[in-house]
């Protein structure tokens, strides 16, 4: 098997920086084009005549049946955003999980977000409006720094399916921003040394953490990357451990969220908790898209008390399969190291995502955001990727014509049966990813991280486009 070498001299680089950065540029201008459409889309949900409270009266008239359901239009009313309350200072949770008062159910800086989207808007479709242009710039930055990493798999991200469906069905954009970025540091900005690069990406990832959580995970693959050093050596004698900035790499990302935390707590610790014990009571029911509902719901009976020994069933089982999850990924990842010399974080980080979105009791479609960047930065088959969004759309789209056909009464057994492709399509497709995410290699390695790529630290690369063992030459 031919071997060749990641990048060939500064030609090379200039020439894959010229394409890197038109396929981010192109992948940018695409993405406010799709922006546009996704407004649109959730638009139809909007507008007057308004009720009192400033819900647009055709919104509930026609979400489900016109798939323009939005969070972001249905929070209007229910957390006082109409009311302009500043979030977590008040409030609190009731007895049986009803947020009241200035309680939201998010992390505080989405709260943020959500009150800052509220700003000067009476109703629901200028809340709408207002949080799309808040939105929107998040998702271009995300085009461009995944251009810049992948080159064109990048249009998958700004112009596919579920920028479409979900850049604006809620506050996902600014927390997937922060995964991309804290990739994009570390992979590109080479001219730093890995332990301050490694301290950046886990404070990015620390607000993300503050944002919807997930990014806080990839916290683990990030520190022992930084443990492990990015230079391959398969003399156990030669390598050198950094425990110092594998240790400030955690110290960073866990500072950066108490700081966020701290003050909102502080001022209101009921509204700031309610959040939190918001999720630990949420159910896993009809509207979670969870393999839990779809799966082991139907083992157990109708009554009430069977309904209560399947949410003690899923609240023990849900969270000890994530971690178990967690620790696979970490432990596959380390098998990787051990053959290539290199801790494969990006490819970890994505396979502990699919067994999170796999096994937590709540799988909501725009969750499709959060994976589709591993996708772009991974070297996954696109005939598998294809699948995955046509199981996606069938959530995305189903689940709403599904609800609608029984809020009228009517019969669903065609919708129910297309909600159980989607859901089960996932899971499939998600223990696969789970897989072969930590054994990819990047896409367009040989244009990674130009100039100075980390790349050249991989060593080469097969024609199949494999890592091949490195050397001390070679690196």
């Amino acid at each position: 098997m031919s071997n060749r070498l990641v990048t060939g001299g500064p030609v090379t680089d200039r020439r894959a920086g010229a394409r890197l950065s038109v396929a981010a540029i192109t992948s940018t201008l695409l993405c406010a084009v799709t922006l546009v459409l996704a407004y649109l889309n959730k638009a139809r949900c909007a507008g007057g005549p308004f009720e009192e409270s400033g819900r647009s009266i055709i919104f509930d008239l026609t979400k489900d049946s016109n798939v323009c359901y939005s969070d972001i239009q249905f929070l209007w009313v229910g957390r006082d955003i109409n009311e302009h309350v500043f979030p977590y200072l008040s409030g609190g949770i009731t007895p049986d999980g009803q947020l009241i008062g200035g309680a939201v159910e998010y992390p505080v800086l989405s709260g943020l977000l959500m009150w800052l989207g509220g700003i000067g808007a009476d109703n629901d479709a200028a809340f709408l409006l207002h949080s799309a242009l808040l939105l929107a710039p998040f998702a271009l930055l995300t085009a461009y720094m995944l251009g810049r990493l992948a080159g064109p798999a990048a249009l998958l991200w700004a112009a596919g399916p579920p920028l479409v469906l979900y850049a604006f069905h809620n506050w996902e954009l600014p927390v997937v921003f922060t995964s991309v970025a804290a990739v994009y540091v570390v992979t590109v900005m080479t001219r730093y040394s890995l332990r301050a690069r490694g301290i950046a990406a886990a404070i990015l990832l620390g607000i993300g953490f503050c944002l919807k959580l997930y990014p806080g995970i990839f916290l683990l693959p990030l520190l022992l990357h930084v443990l492990l050093g990015e230079h391959a050596e398969y003399d156990p004698r030669a390598r050198r451990y950094d425990v110092r900035g594998a240790l400030m790499v955690a110290a960073a990302g866990v500072a950066t969220v108490v700081a966020i935390n701290l003050p909102f707590a502080l001022a209101g610790y009921q509204g700031w908790r309610a959040s939190i014990t918001f999720q630990q009571l949420r159910q896993a029911d009809i509207t979670t898209n969870s393999i839990w509902y779809w799966g082991l719901r139907p083992q157990f009976g109708n009554t009430a008390a069977a309904e209560t020994s399947f949410q003690n069933v899923v609240s023990l089982a849900s969270p000890l399969l994530v971690l178990a999850s967690f620790a696979l990924a970490a432990w596959i990842g380390w098998k990787r190291y051990s053959i290539t010399g290199m801790y494969p974080w990006i490819g970890v980080s994505g396979a502990m995502l699919c067994g999170f979105l796999l096994f937590h009791k709540v799988h909501s479609p725009q969750y499709t955001l959060w994976l589709i960047p591993f996708l772009v930065l991974l070297e996954v088959p696109w005939s598998l990727i294809g699948v995955y969004l046509l199981a996606d759309a069938a959530i995305g789209i189903g689940v709403f014509r599904y609800f609608y056909q029984l809020g009228e009464g009517n019969v669903a057994d065609i919708e129910e049966r297309i909600v159980q492709f989607g859901v089960w399509g996932r899971a499939a497709l998600l223990v696969i990813f789970f897989f072969l995410f930590v054994w990819a290699a990047p896409r367009r390695l040989d244009l990674l991280g130009v100039p100075g790529a980390e790349g050249r630290a991989l060593g080469p690369v097969s024609t199949t486009g494999h890592i091949a063992p490195a050397t001390r030459t070679a690196a």
